[in-house]
């Protein structure tokens, strides 16, 4: 099974994902240069574990770090619409401001209970990361928490990718881009 030989196409390349990468870590960098206490940036758990590693590595602050694990999307392409929280942050978050470091955002379920989680941790302001954003798929609005602030690396077409960490089954988050799977891998 050659792995590439999946991808209908390659939407970005490293080079573009790494650039991309770096120009938020600077922004994020930039927005919380003055601020008295370091961010709480929360890495969720799978898909944005690569993206997570590579953005934390160019933030030029302190920062505290953890992760979550919120279920929602099983083995198939669509999102099962409840996301659960199966693994809890260890840092405690009340009165600090939390960033969300997610691999895609699509319908918004996931996000919107992320979100209502941690401002029930006590959270002072929630900010995302997301690296892929898919605003045609929104099914829930979500609302930042405090003074929040989204940022996103891409705006997603409407196509089931993978790679950069985000998968299919477990499978494809080791490709060093973000590409198309092709339907009969997944049909």
């Amino acid at each position: 099974m050659a792995l590439h030989s999946h991808i209908e196409r390659v939407l970005w390349n490293q080079d573009q994902i790494l650039a991309r990468v770096a120009d938020l870590a600077s922004q994020i960098s930039a927005d919380f240069s003055e601020t008295s206490s370091p961010p709480v940036i929360v890495g969720v758990a799978t898909g944005a574990f690569i993206f997570l590693a590579d953005l934390v590595r160019r933030i030029n602050l302190p920062i505290t770090l953890d992760f979550v694990r919120v279920e929602s999307y099983g083995v198939g392409t669509e999102s099962n619409g409840a996301p659960g929280i199966s693994s809890d942050l260890k840092v405690d978050v009340k009165n600090k401001h939390v960033i969300l470091v997610e691999d895609i955002v699509d319908s918004g379920n996931t996000l919107s209970c992320l979100l209502a989680h941690m401002e029930a941790k006590g959270a002072s302001a929630v900010s995302v990361c997301t690296f892929l954003d898919k605003p045609t798929r929104r099914k829930v609005h979500f609302q930042l928490v405090g003074e929040g602030k989204f940022y996103h690396g891409f705006e997603c077409p409407d196509y089931f990718v993978v790679g950069y960490g985000m998968d299919f089954a477990e499978l494809y988050r080791n490709l060093p881009y973000i590409g198309v799977l092709k339907p009969e891998c997944y049909q």
